[in-house]
């Protein structure tokens, strides 16, 4: 006996938020739009001026100059050893606010979610976000949400645009870089790319690696006491690395920069790891290390602060701005000889952050 099929349905979105994914729904700007933003974004950043929930955030007006930042997040996997997507879009955001020399002050949050992304992960990032906030001192008020379908964004991207105030006085850029200068480091090298890539399981090495996501408004403030206007130019070290921040100071102020490689400070971990990989650490990305170019008197003091900051422990001197080979990287090698430095053409190491 031929049985007639039943008529098609379609599922109800309250039914089908039951399962705890992410569906269409939940971006239409309807009922379960609501209980998304109730359940995660109000929970956990809840604050007088995102509560509002208005289009947009009115903040208090500010002496100083104003610092603009934004960026977009897409590092694979979400969760890697020392952090995860939502404290890197917030560190990150931070960070490069604090290397123009402004104090953080107020972020915006944009998720693109895909279809069927687990509420439970999202929550997760969420809270990570809020407590990396808090630690940075900014505020988060204001924001999207948007759904695509299955296979639109490999899970979710997050994207981060933050507002910080530069204080009177305060100029940094590749535009004050002088010969003479020199190159402070704050802390070890290519911890955070080593991280994400093991954390892939690409590579079957037994190490602790974790990235070395933070905030380093904290220390960007302590760097600038201490130097003052002897401070040049601040820029945080991620994709590309240490030397990608270097070779772009150097073809932005027409000058040389210099590096003496003994002095660099990669962990022995990373430097087995990327020696396995083919991988210059020089080049491979961090999320809580900056690049200080300060003036020769001032660069002592420098140091002596980076020192005293949780942050900065084991920051380094590793050379100095040169007149010679302008725009080149150079790097001086343990028998006394000197190279030029050649950026590689791609990233080494894809969706780092």
């Amino acid at each position: 006996m031929n049985r007639a099929k039943p008529p098609p349905s379609c599922p109800l979105p309250g039914a089908a938020a039951g399962n705890g994914r992410i569906t269409l729904a939940h971006g239409s700007g309807g009922r379960l739009s609501a209980e998304l933003i109730e359940r995660l974004v109000r929970r956990h950043f809840s604050n007088p001026a995102l509560d509002r929930l208005e289009d947009a955030a009115t903040l208090p007006a500010t002496s100083g100059r104003l610092a603009f930042s934004t960026d977009t997040f897409v590092v694979q996997p979400r969760f890697f050893p020392g952090g995860n997507i939502g404290e890197l879009a917030v560190n990150g955001t931070v960070n490069d606010l604090a290397m123009m020399g402004a104090r953080p002050r107020w972020l915006s949050v944009g998720f693109v979610l895909e279809e069927g992304f687990s509420l439970a992960e999202l929550e997760e990032i969420c809270a990570s976000m809020r407590q990396a906030a808090d630690n940075a001192g900014v505020t988060i008020v204001t924001g999207d949400t948007k759904v695509v379908g299955r296979g639109g964004c490999d899970g979710l991207f997050i994207n981060t645009a933050g507002i910080g105030v530069v204080p009177e006085g305060v100029d940094l850029g590749a535009h004050r870089i002088q010969a003479g200068d020199r190159l402070i480091v704050s802390g070890p090298i290519g911890s955070h790319g080593m991280a994400v890539m093991l954390a892939r399981g690409q590579l079957s090495f037994a190490s602790e690696i974790a990235s070395d996501t933070a905030p380093l408004a904290g220390l960007a403030v302590d760097i600038l006491r201490a130097a003052g206007s002897g401070l040049h130019a601040m820029r945080d070290a991620t994709r590309g690395g240490l030397g990608a921040v270097l070779a772009e100071f150097g073809r932005a102020a027409s000058l040389g920069m210099e590096i003496t490689e003994q002095r660099l400070p990669v962990p022995p971990d990373v430097q087995a790891a990327c020696d396995i990989l083919g991988l210059d650490p020089l080049f491979v990305a961090n999320e809580g290390v900056l690049v200080a170019v300060v003036t020769p008197e001032t660069a002592d003091a420098v140091l002596a602060a980076c020192h005293a900051h949780p942050q900065g422990r084991h920051a380094a001197c590793i050379g100095a701005v040169c007149a010679e080979h302008p725009g080149k990287l150079l790097r001086r090698t343990p028998f006394g000889g000197r190279q030029i430095v050649a950026v590689p053409a791609g990233e080494l190491l894809p969706r780092i952050c």
